[in-house]
């Protein structure tokens, strides 16, 4: 029996999609003009849909920049979901880390921009915070069965769900420190590096990350 996971259908990626392109639209309004400058309706507009098709996907136009925001989480799970058991762990993540935080090309440092933007909108807008904060939780929630079968069959449950709110945490206490400055998206400073250092001092007392 299989165990690849199944591809997503073509209505499954067209809404992804839609809702894709919706979520740069907010996150560049909420550049151009804030939050309090934006409407769901101006939102819809840059991306051209309809404001119903707005709202089918998102409650508000704060929610509407959650695609943008998980997608960093997104790519760390599907590096660790392609790893291997059997290494020790604290380094499947760390590599993990440096390679989701570090993306080749414009593309990348851009996104990354973007999630900046985002972040130092979100300390002046309670809702949009709360939607950085939903994301986190839910990347959470989804890291945990990664790494249960990373760390085993004798691993201890309580041990593995700490472990998964800890890296958790630490991408996300990196970002937002790494988008209270100007440092750049690679080297000294950058989101990758901070969030390795974070991982190392969140994890350097569990047992599940001893060599």
């Amino acid at each position: 029996m299989s165990t690849e996971p199944s591809q997503p259908s073509l209505t499954e990626r067209r809404k992804a999609a839609t809702q894709l392109e919706i979520a740069r639209a907010a996150a560049a309004l909420f550049a151009e003009h804030g939050p309090d400058g934006t409407t769901a309706e101006d939102i819809a507009g840059r991306a051209g849909v309809a404001l119903r098709t707005f709202y089918r996907y998102f409650r508000s136009k704060q929610d509407a920049v959650g695609p943008l925001l998980s997608g960093g989480g997104d790519r760390w799970r599907a590096l660790l979901a392609a790893a291997e058991p059997g290494e020790p762990l604290a380094r499947t993540l760390e590599r993990a880390v440096n390679e989701a935080l570090r993306p080749p090309g414009t593309d990348g440092a851009e996104q990354l921009g973007v999630t900046r933007g985002l972040l130092r909108a979100a300390a002046q807008d309670p809702a949009l915070r709360a939607v950085w904060y939903r994301v986190n939780q839910d990347s959470e929630e989804r890291l945990l069965p990664v790494l249960t079968r990373l760390a085993g069959d004798g691993a201890d449950p309580l041990e593995v769900r700490l472990a998964a709110a800890a890296a958790t945490d630490a991408v996300r206490v990196a970002l937002e420190a790494w988008a209270e400055t100007d440092a750049p998206t690679t080297g000294p400073g950058s989101p990758a590096e901070l969030a390795v250092r974070c991982l190392h001092e969140l994890m350097g007392g569990m047992r599940l990350f001893k060599p």
